[in-house]
């Protein structure tokens, strides 16, 4: 799994573009590996479980909510995962696989403050929310996050917004459309955003997302901006690639 996994890195990397995050297959593989690591590489299994797994509802997301839920009832085992650690990354998920396993750590004194911390910056828990509500009534971290969700801590507790943003300005004259940002030519990789995104202006402004990353090398913000900007192929494809760069 590592080597197929660096091969593919490898490759991508050659491109420009990051590897792609993992499948259930390779997470699948993943979770066996971080439970007896191989001498060496347990930095690097523990980077790919917390950073190139998908969050929220993504199929690899509910092989890896529900490992770390396996290390949370002690029904596997990690040296590099101890409890705390499970909880603070499935925290990090977003929403979604990892809200139930959240919900259960509650009711663990040992875990509950890890868990409260997590389930008060989380949004995407949908009627997950009636249960920690009623959990509340009798279970103090329980009322603690609703208190929080109730004070929209998830938000008030951001970084505050700069007073002002500078940018560099990457402007195309006359009139452009979706099409020029995600080609329909191209559409075969749009499930791919940084691959498709090596597509775009590709007719309408060659050149101009190699200018971007020289900007961006250089410690610039990007705007990108167009006398017209107009609908013609995929809107969500097109703001897919403006967002990658």
């Amino acid at each position: 799994m590592i080597e197929a996994y660096l091969k593919h890195e490898e490759e991508r990397n050659a491109q420009g573009i990051p590897a792609l995050p993992l499948n259930p297959e390779q997470a699948t593989g993943l979770c066996e590996l971080l439970q007896n690591p191989p001498a060496g590489k347990e930095d690097f299994l523990l980077n790919l479980l917390t950073e190139r797994v998908s969050p929220g509802v993504d199929p690899a997301a509910e092989v890896k909510a529900a490992f770390l839920a396996d290390l949370l009832s002690g029904a596997k085992t990690s040296p590099l995962i101890d409890k705390v650690k499970a909880v603070q990354i499935l925290g990090s998920m977003i929403g979604g696989y990892n809200v139930q396993p959240l919900i259960g750590a509650l009711s663990d004194a040992e875990l509950a403050d890890e868990a409260v911390a997590a389930l008060s910056a989380m949004t995407y828990v949908y009627d997950a929310a009636q249960q920690v509500i009623d959990l509340s009534k009798n279970n103090a971290a329980a009322k603690k996050v609703v208190e929080s969700w109730a004070n929209a801590e998830w938000f008030s507790n951001k970084p505050a917004m700069a007073e002002t943003i500078t940018v560099k300005v990457f402007k195309v004259e006359g009139e452009i459309n979706t099409d020029d940002f995600s080609p329909a030519g191209d559409a075969w990789s749009r499930p791919d955003i940084p691959l498709h995104a090596l597509a775009m202006g590709k007719t309408r402004f060659p050149g101009g997302i190699e200018e971007i990353a020289k900007w961006r090398a250089e410690g610039h913000q990007v705007a990108f901006v167009g006398d017209v900007v107009g609908t013609g192929s995929s809107r969500k494809s097109a703001c897919n690639s403006v967002l990658w760069y």
